[in-house]
């Protein structure tokens, strides 16, 4: 099997990332600024580096066929603006200028929907229209979310200048059951509507963000793609309220564009279907 490298593998996505690739029997190699977590198996490597050294991730790189890229500072308040914006766009160049050296065709990179520019801006902030598509206009006022535009422009760039295929996906608050059971209940009984409308009472399984980053892999060895911006959002809702409902009661100004019958998100997520074959297994409301 190919030798898959994991950058930021020991964060929380990280370690879902590697589960997924374990069970598909891919020899995984992490890469983290931190020390050894406890829950790595010994029988997977990780190397302690800093990822905005092309050299060392270089050399880390050695003996592997593709990268998944989940390296980064994941909110903007963690730390100051710059070091933010800094930090995230030089890691990315950094681990892209490696892959490119070493031949490394097959990047998936972990983006976001705060590339949109509404989660974090501000000032109050939502889309112009939904189902909001990979086309929708990038306007960003905090550095994490111009971090991630930054990066899809760096991985474009890769992707015209090395022939590379980078599925940069855009999630949308990565989250496990609990969290999405709780976020449900927040929205029906103590509805925050700036902070839902910013974000579209949306999310997406942290089962189904990491295997969106295995098939990422996977189809570019099938069909490169080049450079593909994919929302990986759930196909639902968080709230209980029908879509269009939520839409024309407390965002008149939102242009549906498409029908969204019932619960269906506010993402447009077929794309990432017809690309790389992914589409989303879970949702909060599954039965138990």
């Amino acid at each position: 099997m190919e030798r898959v490298l994991v950058t930021g593998g020991c964060g929380r996505l990280g370690r879902a990332v590697v589960a997924e690739l374990v069970a598909a029997d891919y020899p995984v190699t992490v890469v983290d600024r931190v020390p050894r977590p406890d829950w790595l198996p010994d029988s997977i490597p990780q190397i302690q580096l800093d990822s905005r050294d092309v050299g060392q991730v270089a050399g880390a790189l050695r003996g592997c066929d593709a990268v998944i890229n989940l390296g980064a500072i994941p909110r903007p308040w963690l730390h100051p603006d710059e070091v933010v914006f800094t930090n995230n766009t030089s890691a990315t160049f950094a681990v892209l200028q490696a892959a490119a050296l070493l031949g490394i065709k097959r990047v998936a990179h972990a983006s976001s929907a705060s590339a949109y520019g509404t989660p974090y801006s501000p000032q109050h902030s939502h889309a112009r229209y939904v189902p909001v598509d990979e086309d929708h206009p990038l306007v960003n006022s905090d550095p994490y979310g111009l971090s991630k535009e930054v990066d899809e422009r760096t991985a474009e760039m890769f992707c015209r200048r090395e022939g590379m295929s980078i599925a940069c996906l855009r999630f949308h608050w990565v989250s496990e059951r609990e969290e999405q059971l709780a976020a449900a209940e927040r929205c029906r009984t103590s509805p925050d509507l700036d902070h839902e409308l910013r974000n579209l009472w949306s999310y997406i399984d942290i089962r189904d963000a990491a295997r969106a980053c295995r098939l990422a892999i996977e189809a570019a060895k099938e069909k490169p793609y080049g450079f593909a911006p994919l929302n990986i959002v759930a196909a639902d809702t968080l709230s209980e309220v029908p879509t269009e409902e939520l839409i024309r009661r407390h965002a008149p100004d939102i242009e549906i564009r498409s029908a969204l019958p019932g619960h269906r998100g506010n993402f447009a997520i077929d794309r990432a279907e017809k690309i790389i074959g992914w589409r989303p297994l879970h949702s909060w409301r599954d039965p138990e």
